[in-house]
């Protein structure tokens, strides 16, 4: 849920996709955030000027206009308005167009609604809008710190590289979810990939000799899928 400082947090959803805004703004409310939306470019426009938001997560592919162009066009109001972009393109070039106009963060469609809500938080920090605390991560017995970056286990410091820590991130914020060998590496290695899916399994071990190794099984297997952070079956 919202911390104290996020309570009257405000967050305009940009996308012509009914059912996706209603999940979004379904989860954005469940953790306390205060919801409005846009269906279009111009909308868009209007809703900042009126509803005054923190924070805009905004479509890139929009039925009037391309969200790049309502970012342009917000003009001095943009330099006090966060930007997250959500798109179905995960090209490199669009990534780093929209990181270059004004985007704080790029998001790619299907996303988890735990981590755009741990990227969401992450850039709120940053403007002063929500408590440090919520750059913890839990889970069971396990946490993990994303401003220090520091991992424990019962208390126990965990040291990780960066790509384990990265991995290991991405399990935390989608937590009992079964996760795809596709979306693991699309996640964790992006476009620096270099497409042998076996470095998946590889630090997968790494892991699992790091976080495991003097508790119960938090990393499990699940064949001819992918993996999953949970509790072991009793």
């Amino acid at each position: 849920m919202a911390t104290d400082t996020e309570q009257h947090v405000r967050v305009l959803v940009v996308d012509d996709e009914p059912n996706i805004v209603d999940v979004i703004a379904m989860a954005l409310r469940y953790q306390g955030f205060t919801v409005e939306s846009a269906a279009n470019g111009r909308d868009a426009l209007a809703a900042v000027a009126d509803f005054k938001p923190h924070l805009m997560l905004l479509d890139i592919m929009l039925p009037d206009m391309e969200g790049f162009d309502v970012a342009r066009r917000l003009g001095g109001e943009r330099a006090e308005l966060p930007i997250i972009f959500l798109t179905a393109r995960d090209a490199t070039e669009d990534k780093v167009r929209g990181l270059t106009s004004g985007g704080d963060d790029y998001v790619t469609k299907p996303f988890s609604l735990e981590e755009l809500v741990a990227r969401i938080r992450t850039i709120l920090r940053r403007n002063g809008l929500a408590d440090s605390d919520s750059s913890r991560l839990t889970f069971a017995d396990l946490e993990l710190d994303e401003d220090t970056h520091e991992v424990s286990r019962d208390g126990r410091p965990i040291e990780l590289t960066a790509t384990e820590y990265r991995l290991l991130r991405y399990l935390m914020l989608n937590p009992r979810r079964v996760l795809t060998r596709a979306q693991l590496l699309d996640h964790v290695w992006e476009y620096d990939f270099g497409g042998d899916a076996r470095v998946l399994e590889t630090y997968i071990s790494y892991l699992r000799k790091k976080v495991d190794v003097d508790g119960r099984p938090l990393i499990h297997t699940v064949r001819g899928v992918g993996y999953s952070l949970r509790l072991p079956r009793s």
